[in-house]
């Protein structure tokens, strides 16, 4: 069982920048791919980012990309979102998952593979 623990979210002006942080359980993490998803109020869950767990390989939905960047320390069992030039339609409560299934060293999961999700964490960003 994996237990993941998002922090980092809050409010921020038109273009300022926050670091998500999402802290894992378990021995095993540095094996997992791990994801990063967000959900705006009245709207579905998306995909925002998602690096596989040597962190040889990133991915970007493309509103986000040449902003934010996913990165890993495995040693700290720590995944993070570093989030720049944020707009107002950044604001949504952002969600890490885990895909805990083997995979090779690159490779990044599909939206549907994730099996592990932790709580949240708003941010806000204001105009």
């Amino acid at each position: 069982h994996v237990q993941l623990v998002e922090s980092g979210g809050g409010l921020v002006q038109t273009g300022g920048s926050l670091r998500l942080s999402c802290a894992a359980s378990g021995r095993t993490f540095r094996r997992y791919a791990m994801g990063w998803f967000r959900q705006a109020p009245g709207k579905e869950r998306e995909f925002v980012a998602a690096i596989s767990w040597s962190a040889v390989s990133t991915y970007y939905t493309d509103s986000v990309k040449g902003r934010f960047t996913i990165s890993r320390d495995n040693a700290k069992n720590t995944v993070y979102l570093q989030m720049n030039s944020l707009k107002p339609e950044d604001t949504a409560i952002y969600y890490c998952a885990a895909d805990s299934s083997y995979h090779g060293s690159n490779y990044v999961p599909a939206k549907n593979e994730y099996d592990y999700w932790g709580q949240g964490t708003q941010v806000t960003v204001s105009s």
